[in-house]
């Protein structure tokens, strides 16, 4: 069986998108395909994220990580912003996810970024446990506020 990381193109929308679908189910929002192919699509077709996905053969995804670039003013550098992380619920605990968070390093340093930051649900404990395995810190400075403007 053939499994390799790379990098998401046009090929991999229709699945990724179904990924996509399960990670926003995941935290519970409508399912919505069609919504979640619009999405990706118009992220692809702007370059405004970069997206890398676990492949277990030629059609079959079975996880992936978006990222969206940024700046940090302070340090006056550009910053990766690692958004989504997902693997698909059968395929948990095969350190897919953990593959995919070092292609999202790799990319970072390769491509000039200072870092990478993330935010993740307060009860996401397994996903804690593999951010903190990997050298992330939690951010004890800083709070993090958002504001609905629609």
């Amino acid at each position: 069986m053939m499994i390799n990381i790379k990098r998401a193109e046009q090929l991999h929308l229709e699945e990724l998108a179904r990924l996509f679908n399960l990670y926003r189910i995941f935290y519970e929002q409508p399912s919505d395909e069609k919504l979640a192919l619009k999405f990706l699509r118009e992220r692809m077709e702007k370059n405004e994220s970069t997206v890398f996905v676990f492949e277990e053969n030629s059609k079959k995804l079975n996880g992936f990580v978006q990222l969206y670039a940024s700046f940090c003013s302070v340090s006056a550098e550009p910053i990766l912003i690692l958004y989504d992380l997902f693997v698909e619920k059968e395929k948990r605990g095969e350190g897919i996810g953990r593959k995919l968070m070092h292609s999202a390093n790799d990319f970072a340093k390769s491509n000039g970024y200072s870092r990478l930051e993330l935010s993740t649900a307060k009860d996401n404990y397994v996903g804690q446990s593999l951010y903190r395995s990997l050298g992330y810190e939690l951010d004890n400075e800083f709070l993090h506020y958002s504001l609905d403007v629609k």
